[in-house]
């Protein structure tokens, strides 16, 4: 039977991890992840999970490590925010480029400079075209359910991709909200077990892991990883239909919240799209038709389905927590706006920027946002595009 709880982000990651009971966990403190590693080695060090964890030297030698036990048939894992992620570059390629189904715990940290150990999303869009399947938590409960679907979708005999599951930094990781938990049993029989067809320790079957590949083969390993990256659409989807027969909560791609008959939509990742939420609830008292779209998966991104959803609409705002220094606006906003044009959505998009390391945003942004875009449709003006929201003057 399901259970009520409550735990805070990092607490909720943790007890899935203790729930799916890895073979092998290799980690390096960062803050704010820094508690998943200490209370998975807790439930390791109390006997309830037999997980191998390894301390190591640093995030470079962690993901190297998980690589390593994955490549030799152990389901593995790690965490790390930030700079940490930034550490693990190198590794994060080669965990794809070798389609290691493993899994990453990111709690989501801007990357200096200057030093700041608060939210936004730089450290998981550097990696966007690493390869990996990356899915985003608005809070502690998301956070949790996609961690038990990672898996399933990593190791699908169709995908055998890397899973990045992100949470924000601080705004989910720590603080403590209610959440139901699966028992141990379901989530054991929804994850099932591992039984990797190619790996290391095989005796008798011999398999190379990252060797050299020359011209003439290397561009076809790539094209196979981009198909494997789409295959993994119809796969998350079937995995997040058989979480909700156990679960009751619905996922996919994105939730639509409101925006059947929205005249306005704000496209928005992680725990903002809740403070985007209550600001459409009050706006929609007041009369105006707007709505809201939280993307929950970045990679692969869903261009297609993304397009249709806010075919509807007049105008959408998206909004990026990440600065990608192109003068022209963030990651979200390129891949959307590729995406409109891509498939003839003919609506108005405004790109905006919010929430860096750490900046508030509130529901009195997301007003004035929605009051802009209204004002501008409606008299036939621009509006100015790239603005950062809360910026001092």
């Amino acid at each position: 039977m399901p259970k009520k709880d409550r735990m805070s982000g990092n607490e909720a990651v943790a007890y899935a991890i203790k729930q799916v009971n890895p073979d092998v966990m290799p980690a390096f403190p960062i803050t704010p992840s820094t508690e998943i590693p200490q209370l998975v080695s807790t439930y390791i060090a109390n006997g309830q999970m037999d997980t191998e964890f390894i301390p190591v030297e640093s995030e470079h030698s962690s993901m190297s490590a998980t690589i390593g036990a994955e490549a030799a048939g152990a389901r593995s894992l790690t965490a790390t925010s930030s700079c940490g992620l930034a550490l693990m570059w190198e590794e994060l390629l080669l965990a794809a480029s070798n389609r290691m189904p493993c899994v990453l715990a990111l709690v989501n940290r801007t990357l200096s400079g200057p030093i700041n150990i608060n939210c936004d999303h730089s450290d998981s869009m550097g990696a966007r075209d690493t390869g990996w399947i990356q899915i985003y938590a608005e809070d502690n409960q998301e956070a949790y359910d996609n961690f038990i679907q990672a898996y399933p979708i990593a190791e699908d005999k169709n995908v055998h991709l890397p899973v990045m599951i992100c949470q924000d930094g601080f705004i989910t990781s720590h603080a403590v909200q209610n959440i139901e938990l699966l028992d141990d049993d379901t989530v054991k029989d929804f994850v099932g077990t591992y039984e990797p067809e190619e790996f290391l320790l095989n005796p008798g079957k011999p398999v190379a892991v990252g060797p050299y590949s020359v011209s003439n083969y290397a561009m076809e390993a790539k094209k196979n990883q981009e198909l494997a990256m789409e295959n993994s659409k119809e796969v998350i989807l079937r995995v997040a239909g058989e979480f909700e027969r156990v679960s009751g909560r619905s996922y996919g791609f994105f939730e639509e919240y409101r925006t059947g008959d929205a005249d306005y939509i704000m496209l928005i990742m992680g725990s903002a799209a809740g403070t985007a939420k209550q600001a459409c609830d009050d706006l929609r008292d007041k009369g105006m038709k707007v709505g809201v779209l939280k993307l929950r998966v970045f990679r692969p991104f869903p261009a297609k389905e993304i397009a249709k959803a806010l075919s509807g609409c007049k105008c959408v705002a998206i909004m990026d927590r990440c600065e990608c220094y192109n003068g022209n606006g963030g990651p979200l906003s390129m891949e959307v706006c590729a995406a409109l044009f891509k498939y003839n959505a003919g609506i108005k998009a405004v790109s905006y920027m919010y929430g860096l390391a750490g900046r508030d945003f509130t529901v009195e942004h997301v007003y004035d946002i929605f009051d802009e875009i209204d004002a501008a449709i409606k008299n036939g003006k621009e509006i100015e595009q790239y603005q950062y929201i809360g910026l001092r003057k």
